[in-house]
């Protein structure tokens, strides 16, 4: 499998996801839109499995490769929110943030080398990464419902900041143990657990931000405009953590976190 059949995939998973996010707006049968959503889903994790096939490893090195897994956990971050709460409009919006970074691989590929630096040979690599997509698309859909919560105009209900926290819960989680696989790859590649490398200490500044938020709202649960902007400073330092950190002049030629530029 190689890069130039991407659009074979992602086109038709893109038209699975988009029309399981009008048939979710129409109101129709929700086995009908998790079906043709996870259609989407499989269609795209196929292309997924077959590059690591070809590449004879994870597609993880690369932010083109990094951009696949986050194009894939959107929608099923969307379909797991609108299974437990049936917000109509979260397929619409995981399907277009998903949309915008396939189209960016679709016009930017990316060169992908089937070799690898001795330090992503560890099988605490993948791990590590793939949980971190998963954490990095359920608080990008928490980010989403912040900024819809914030610009509306009545005040939310008890129930859609319960979805924002439950979310934020989730992503948090994730992100923990996404650290903690990390901790332990960067032990067995590189011989200790933390070395406030700017990758690692962006990844800290961001785990503490939405630490703040939860923080936040347990004290103050009724002064949720504040803990909402937290919310969204939360997902800027984790744009900064994702990709940010790459373009940093402190990072530059000393982070061990640059391999992938």
């Amino acid at each position: 499998m190689s890069w130039d059949s991407f659009y074979l995939f992602a086109i038709p998973a893109l038209i699975c996801w988009g029309a399981g996010a009008i048939f979710a707006w129409k109101g129709r049968r929700s086995i009908l839109i998790c079906g043709i959503t996870l259609a989407g889903l499989a269609v795209f994790f196929s292309f997924i499995a077959s590059m690591w096939f070809s590449l004879e490893r994870p597609p993880l090195r690369t932010m083109g490769e990094t951009r696949l897994w986050y194009s894939f956990f959107l929608p099923l971050a969307g379909l797991i929110t609108y299974i437990r709460w049936k917000y109509k409009w979260i397929l619409s919006f995981s399907t277009i943030l998903s949309a915008v970074f396939i189209c960016i691989n679709l016009f930017k590929p990316e060169i992908h080398s089937k070799t690898l630096m001795p330090a992503l040979q560890s099988p605490w690599f993948a791990p590590h990464v793939i949980v971190y997509m998963f954490a990095y698309a359920m608080l990008g859909a928490a980010a989403l419902m912040s900024l819809y919560l914030l610009f509306r105009k009545k005040a939310p209900q008890s129930g859609e900041l319960a979805l924002c926290d439950n979310l934020v819960y989730s992503g948090l989680a994730f992100m923990t143990i996404g650290m903690l696989f990390g901790a332990v790859w960067a032990k067995e590649a590189w011989g200790h657990y933390w070395a406030w490398d700017p990758k690692e200490t962006w990844a800290l500044a961001t785990w503490l931000g939405y630490l703040t938020y939860i923080h936040f709202r347990l004290d103050r649960p009724s002064d949720y405009r504040k803990s909402l902007l937290v919310l969204l400073l939360s997902f800027v330092l984790l744009q900064m953590c994702w990709y940010g950190i790459n373009y940093l002049p402190s990072a530059q030629g000393t982070s061990v976190h640059t391999y992938n530029l």
